[in-house]
């Protein structure tokens, strides 16, 4: 034993070393202060958009915003159309990731080998940060000529749903990434009790490890929805529609998006020249897609809380 006694009534003692724990503050301090700056500079950017997007609105005849189109050049600032474009893209987007990307994170999850996950699940992340501009040109080479002209004699070669199904193609790494990773979180223990009563391997997924992880899994593709409607690069090369776009349904034509109407009208100084108050309708769209983003967020946080199980 040691001839030094330790006073376990020394409360002092026990706290542990003070240089430890002025690093620690030092960290917290550190974490702290990113953490403010974050929502600081969040706050800063809603403001700005807001200001200007109220300058807009009281200079604008509030008609143009529920005319035949949006042509900004002509003083015509149809808000339908580049909602409802961004919709539909979206929306033609997610008929390719959900099922891609679920069926992905199943196979990864549950059916693949060890040896297989391990190559793949890295190939898939990779895929993730393939840059949008080389799935745009792939896009206007490959799935509008071969794919929608085959499947649809006479289609233009730019089309919303071109444009759809390219950034379909980029978010289902992030849908099967992030589903997978919540299939994956489902206790071991759930699968050994189902396989113990005699279910297979479908069963067990589909009936088990799904809805055990279904709150991850709506997380995820509601993720895949803000990163389809807040996609530019595919919109703007393969959807048409840079100089304007009349309000379409129809996802054969070109179209317009309220990303790629902003990088319509921001490619440079000369770009915003036209009609009045044309600049200034970036900042009404850009507080537009921040509102539809922070819906789709706050929406998917609620779901999760709801759904969520806890093991």
């Amino acid at each position: 034993m040691s001839s030094q006694a330790i006073d376990l009534t020394d409360v002092g003692s026990l706290s542990g070393d003070p240089r430890r724990h002025r690093r620690e503050r030092i960290f917290k301090s550190i974490f702290l202060a990113a953490a403010l700056l974050s929502i600081v500079i969040s706050a800063a950017i809603v403001i700005s958009l807001l200001g200007k997007a109220l300058l807009f609105l009281t200079h604008v005849d509030l008609s143009t915003l529920w005319s035949s189109g949006w042509f900004p050049r002509r003083g015509q600032f149809d808000l339908r159309t580049v909602i409802v474009g961004s919709f539909l893209v979206a929306g033609v987007a997610m008929l390719v990731a959900a099922p891609l990307g679920l069926g992905a994170a199943i196979y990864l999850s549950e059916f693949a080998k060890p040896r297989v996950r391990r190559v793949l699940k890295p190939i898939l992340e990779i895929l993730a940060g393939i840059p949008s501009v080389v799935i745009g040109f792939f896009t206007l080479t490959f799935i509008s000529p071969e794919i929608v002209r085959t499947l649809v004699s006479g289609a233009p070669i730019f089309t919303l749903m071109a444009a759809g199904i390219g950034v379909g193609l980029l978010v289902t790494p992030l849908v099967a990434s992030v589903a997978e990773d919540a299939m994956r979180a489902v206790p071991l223990a759930l699968r050994e009790g189902a396989y113990g009563l005699g279910a297979r391997k479908r069963a067990v997924t589909m009936k088990v490890v799904f809805p055990a992880a279904i709150s991850g899994i709506v997380a995820s593709l509601i993720i895949g929805v803000s990163r389809a409607i807040g996609e530019t690069m595919v919109v703007a090369i393969a959807a048409g529609g840079s100089g304007g776009a009349a309000l379409t349904l129809n996802p054969l034509e070109s179209g317009q998006t309220m990303t790629a109407a902003m990088t319509a009208l921001a490619i440079g100084s000369d770009q915003v020249k036209g009609a009045q108050n044309t600049f200034e309708s970036l900042f009404l769209l850009g507080l537009l897609l921040f509102l539809m983003t922070f819906v789709l967020n706050v929406i998917s946080e609620r779901f999760v809380r709801k759904v969520r199980q806890r093991y």
